[in-house]
């Protein structure tokens, strides 16, 4: 924003997308990360339909909304202490475009599902064929533990989708029943045919991309949540030393929940496998870091599961190198304990030993804040 109020950067109307392709290039997001919601859910609903969609594109800090003919383009950044911080430019020809910051986003993004921080909020919803929502056949907050039958309602999803049932590019009518919510949706190669693409740079909304998203929003909400919460916890600890104890076990539980979610400990396997064929999974690996022999915490998988090694990429964002230095270190020290073997409650047997071992292989090489104790796995 302030890059574009000194003219150092410069924003070019396009067509019907506006300023969208300027702004994707100055935050560095990609177009292949295109996401596409038919469901009247957003502060512009009003210009929602099926035939008129929102698309998402996200990087790990940065998410950017767009409607074709809707007044604003909205864009989110990821502040690594307060949360999100929600922005909006209006999407029209102007000497000088500006970016306003704003509040009323948080109407939603700043609620029970969000943990209760500024956050992201990814919802699956019962939608009509007008794009309007149908909570009644369902109503749920999508990450990547969540059943596929409860995913991505409001959603168009390109791609290979195996054998899941999911509520995914469905329109449903009036009359429709809450056991015809979720099925199994014949698969979309692309976009094209399903609404005027003039504007859209990209042409799928594809299911590696909407899955990454999923994972994407509860990590950093959790992030968020527990950065606020040992913040709060280590100041009254030192207003009142006798809290100590209170703090130190706050702290252990939120390091537990926040390693079991970076490590997929409870994601729903996939029912056959998915395919995604937008050029997401290439451009997502390219990100990196990857270390000396190619492997990335970035490569999706996609047969079995979301990612080839299950360990969030989000390891690398701003939002965990800036969690209070206690909460740093007792995440480093669950995580080791778990991917060392020597954490052995049964819910991590899921985890193989070359799993374990590629997983510390790769933050030895790509995490240079690790702390000393980790060492290859085996050796």
């Amino acid at each position: 924003a302030r890059e574009v109020d000194t003219g150092n950067v410069r924003l070019v109307l396009q067509g019907r997308s506006g300023y969208l392709l300027s702004i994707l290039e100055a935050l560095r997001v990609p177009t292949e990360s295109q996401a596409v919601i038919f469901s009247k859910t957003s502060l512009q609903s009003h210009y929602i339909s099926p035939s008129n969609p929102r698309a998402l594109f996200f990087s790990d800090e940065v998410t950017i909304g767009f409607i074709p003919n809707a007044p604003l383009l909205e864009i989110s950044a990821l502040d690594p202490q307060l949360g999100l911080i929600f922005y909006a430019i209006e999407n029209r020809q102007s000497e000088r475009p500006e970016i306003a910051r704003g509040d009323s986003c948080l109407s939603c993004h700043e609620s029970r599902n969000t943990l209760d921080v500024p956050g992201m909020l990814i919802r699956s919803i019962g939608v009509g064929d007008g794009g309007q929502t149908m909570p009644q056949l369902g109503n749920y907050i999508s990450d990547h533990r969540s059943p596929f039958e409860e995913r991505w309602g409001g959603w168009f999803i390109t791609g290979k989708t195996g054998s899941a049932r999911h509520m995914g590019n469905m329109m449903i009518a009036a009359s429709a029943t809450s056991d015809r919510a979720s099925r199994s949706p014949k698969p979309m190669a692309s976009l094209e045919g399903r609404f005027d693409l003039a504007g859209y740079p990209s042409r799928f909304s594809d299911v590696g991309s909407v899955m990454v998203l999923n994972h994407q929003a509860r990590m950093t909400n959790l992030l968020v949540r527990v950065g606020w919460e040992t913040r709060v916890a280590l100041d009254r600890r030192e207003k009142n030393p006798q809290e100590k104890e209170i703090a130190e076990r706050l702290i252990a539980a939120d390091s537990s929940e926040l390693v079991d979610y970076m490590l997929f400990v409870d994601e729903a396997p996939l029912p056959g496998g998915f395919e995604s064929t937008s050029g997401f999974k290439e451009k997502f690996f390219a990100l990196g870091p990857q270390d000396s022999r190619g492997p990335s915490l970035r490569q999706l998988d996609l047969k079995k599961r979301l990612f080839l090694y299950p360990c969030s990429y989000m390891i690398y964002s701003r939002a965990f190198d800036e969690l209070p230095a206690a909460t740093k270190e007792a995440v480093y020290a669950r995580l080791w304990s778990v991917l060392s073997g020597k954490e052995k409650a049964g819910k991590y047997s899921k985890l193989s030993s070359p799993d374990r071992g590629a997983i510390v292989s790769i933050l030895l090489e790509t995490k240079p804040d690790l702390p000393a104790y980790y060492k290859p796995l085996g050796k």
